[in-house]
């Protein structure tokens, strides 16, 4: 099975290509792969051969250097900021002899509002409220109002999944549900709407269980946290337990540096890096801290899953039960250790006896193998004769005991989705301390060539003076998060204050908002990217305060109509003279059908289908594949994200991929999502529904209008009213004569199909 061997047979490939090697020198290289591929070379470790890097010139790199507070730049309109912000802007806007664009009208600055801050658009209601409000302040209080809308959370969550590669299944080449990742989940949504301090946020989810907690709530959000670095995609095919873990610690260092920080130090895992300031020990000093953490993602045995997991167990909320350890893992198996388990009443004696028959019968069947051990070559079918009586015997002693521990007895049951037995305890996704040891440089990412130990650290370019020094009898985890939210990181503030001014005007002020290093673009705007991050410290690191100062800024209430001086000069709008023009995203447009029929149920949905399914072969559950599909009219954030089998509509409308980290989404135009609008189920009934909604309307006029505000959030025009009045009248003369009133809902269902189609539904002006 060696392609070396294939190739030097010129079995399909050929090597040397020039001339074949002789019968024996093949004969040699045959007999060598048999006897394991030995290295014959004698002599001490392997070394680096590698090119210097110098981390003190690596410092001097912007990304690296303190943000700091530059003077307000002048400008010659000195009506136009509001703000810092606008300042900025304006200066660079001035400079390029350009002029800002006009402010977009108060039903669009609305509708934009109401889309980036909570994901949906704004009610017929919600709109003339704001036209109708005269006040200084009205756009100062419609802020405040979708700041403290737990849609907020729902909306500004979803951004934060799609960098954690947040998912519920493993992916690749065994995809396995994770039945329990919904829980974190709800917690990134309640942590966006409780506007927990972003330096918090990222320490929960790096070393939440090693933080204190007031209450076994507090407990169980913290465990929950550390999902962050359990949520990846696992190879379960893979044999070798050595290359799984290291894959999985090659993720979190990937996760944490790039989420967090924009680096990409996991290209660091086989050799220096090309480009930035990041030796390879650099990377085996976190790989190190993460080594000496378990991950509990708790997947199933069986099917092809070589490498199962755990889960950690929560602790009971609002029940007497005694809480659990805070860091015992729970397996996901019924045959979990006697004490982990609830015994019924009278049995405890019962079960000593039996564990102690079972003991006794162990070391006998151990015995009797040790005495039969010089006759098993020679006669192994009379060996196996031999000890099955015993382990006959063995067999219905574990089939008491299992019974006598609650974990029932012969075959397991499997549930109807082709899932394990659920765990009798509330359980989740996360990390908890293992085994602390430094880890040893793998040549070129090899696990059987390796180098020096590293002590486990962080990264030398990023150095901060007082920084915790790891606790040998630790993992590191926790010295970690406070070094990664440590004031004098250079980074970890610039990351974020950039990934929240992308997501509310469409284009980062740096553009690689998952790489600030060499390969990344430098930001457009640097004084303003570093007034956004030290503000955004200054304020607690309250995302939502940073949120409101960027969408008061008149920057942020510009028209994205261009004009030509500024289309000719600035074409890809870097310098931020009107506003982006944006599609939506594929979940804003699956809300907004929803809210526009009035069928979203905007309650959070409990749990996940996928929970509902548990422990399942993604690709042998035919009723997994039929469930992510079926009809929901719960928000998007709650679908279900199963690695390669998303569901359609968030497939074909750019959803981020869920086994990568994206910090900015493609966009694509495609012919199959106009298909979908214009043939999918889900349209079709939507547009019924909300056909129905405006034939309450008393004429043909008011009903165009009602369809327009449901839709677009606008009043329709004189000649958009008579062509749509048209296209309805045209529509009922060529149905067949008969049931007048389902050839008025047709007709009508037609136009409100044709609206949720258009570009002005997908679109932010």
């Amino acid at each position: 099975e060696s392609l070396l061997i294939e190739a030097v047979k010129y079995d399909g490939l050929e090597m040397p290509p020039k001339e074949k090697l002789s019968d024996q020198q093949i004969a040699d290289l045959v007999r060598w792969v048999k006897m394991g591929a030995p290295d014959p070379r004698k002599g001490g470790t392997a070394s680096l051969i590698r090119r210097e890097i110098n981390i003190e010139e690596g410092r001097r790199y912007w990304a690296f250097q303190p943000p700091t507070e530059s003077p307000l730049p002048a400008v010659k309109n000195r009506r136009w900021p509001q703000g810092p912000i606008d300042h900025f802007i304006l200066s660079r806007i001035e400079a390029a002899g350009l002029e800002p664009a006009e402010d977009a009208d108060k039903a669009t600055l609305a509708r934009r509002l109401h889309f980036d801050l909570v994901g949906l658009p704004p009610t017929p209601k919600q709109l003339e409220a704001f036209l109708a409000d005269k006040r200084p302040n009205a756009l100062e209080a419609l802020v405040d109002r979708l700041l403290k809308s737990p849609h907020f959370g729902e909306r500004w969550g979803r951004h934060w999944l799609d960098v954690v590669r947040f998912a519920e299944s493993t992916g690749m080449e065994r995809n396995y549900t994770f039945p329990h990742a919904w829980r974190y989940r709800d917690y990134v949504i309640d942590t966006f709407n409780r506007d927990v301090p972003y330096n918090r946020f990222v320490r929960e989810q790096v070393a939440g269980d090693l933080l204190p907690a007031k209450t076994p709530a507090e407990r169980n959000r913290l465990k929950i946290a550390t999902a962050f670095l359990a949520m990846g995609p696992k190879s379960l095919n893979e044999r070798n337990k050595a290359i799984f873990q290291m894959d999985i610690v090659d993720e979190q260092i990937d996760i944490t540096t790039r989420a967090v920080m924009g680096l990409t130090v996991s290209c660091a895992r086989c050799h220096d890096h090309k480009f930035d300031p990041f030796p390879t020990e650099d990377y085996y000093a976190l790989a190190g801290i993460f080594r000496s953490t378990e991950t509990l993602y708790g997947t199933s045995g069986g099917q092809g899953n070589r490498q199962a997991g755990k889960l950690a167990s929560l602790e009971p909320i609002g029940t007497a039960a005694k809480p659990a350890p805070a860091k015992k893992p729970v397996a996901k198996k019924a045959d979990v250790p006697a004490k982990k388990t609830a015994r019924k009443p009278g049995n405890s004696k019962r079960l000593k006896q039996l564990v102690a028959q079972q003991k006794k019968v162990k070391q006998e069947l151990n015995e009797a193998r040790a005495k039969l051990s010089d006759k098993v070559k020679k006669n192994k079918k009379q060996t196996n004769r031999a000890l099955k009586p015993i382990r006959t015997r063995l067999r219905k002693l574990n089939k008491q005991i299992q019974q006598l521990r609650g974990g029932g007895g012969g075959k397991k049951k499997k549930k109807k989705g082709g899932g394990a037995k659920k765990p009798s305890g509330p359980v989740a996704m996360g990390v908890r301390e293992g085994s602390p040891a430094d880890c040893r440089v793998h040549i070129r990412g090899n696990i059987r060539t390796l180098g020096d130990s590293v002590t486990r650290g962080f990264l030398q370019v990023v150095k901060i003076d007082g920084s915790d020094k790891i606790n040998a009898r630790q993992s590191g985890r926790l010295e970690l998060a406070n070094w990664l939210t440590h004031a004098d990181n250079p980074l970890t503030a610039r990351v974020m204050a950039n990934r929240v001014w992308y997501h509310l005007t469409g284009r980062g002020l740096v553009t690689t908002p998952d790489n600030f290093g060499a390969m990344g673009q430098r930001p457009s705007h640097p004084e303003l990217l570093d007034h956004l991050a030290l503000k955004f410290r200054q304020d607690n690191w309250s995302v939502k305060s940073l949120v409101r100062s960027i969408v008061l800024s008149h920057a942020y209430r510009l028209s994205s109509s261009p004009n030509t001086a500024g289309t000719a000069r600035d074409p890809d709008n870097t310098l931020f003279w009107r506003m982006n023009h944006r599609r939506l995203d594929a979940e804003s447009i699956r809300d907004a059908i929803l809210t526009a029929s009035g069928q979203l149920d905007p309650t959070p949905r409990k749990q996940s289908i996928i929970s509902e399914i548990g422990d399942a072969n993604v690709g042998r559950n035919a009723n997994l594949t039929r469930r992510i599909n079926e009809s929901n009219r719960h928000r998007s954030v709650y679908l279900p994200i199963v690695r390669n089998r998303l569901p359609e509509m968030l497939r074909l409308f750019d959803f981020a991929e869920p086994s990568i980290i994206v910090g900015r989404r493609e966009v694509t135009t495609v012919p199959a999502q106009a298909l979908f609008l214009l043939n999918s189920s889900f349209v079709i009934e939507q547009s019924d529904h909300m056909a129905r909604r405006i034939l309450a309307a008393t004429d043909d006029p008011a009903r165009v209008r009602q369809a327009y505000r449901l839709a677009l959030g606008r009043i329709p025009s004189d000649a958009e009213i008579a062509a749509a009045t048209g296209l309805v009248r045209d529509t009922i003369a060529s149905l067949p004569s008969g049931d007048d009133d389902g050839k008025q809902l047709r007709a009508w269902s037609g136009l409100c199909q044709s609206l949720m189609a258009c570009a002005e539904f997908r679109y932010l002006q």
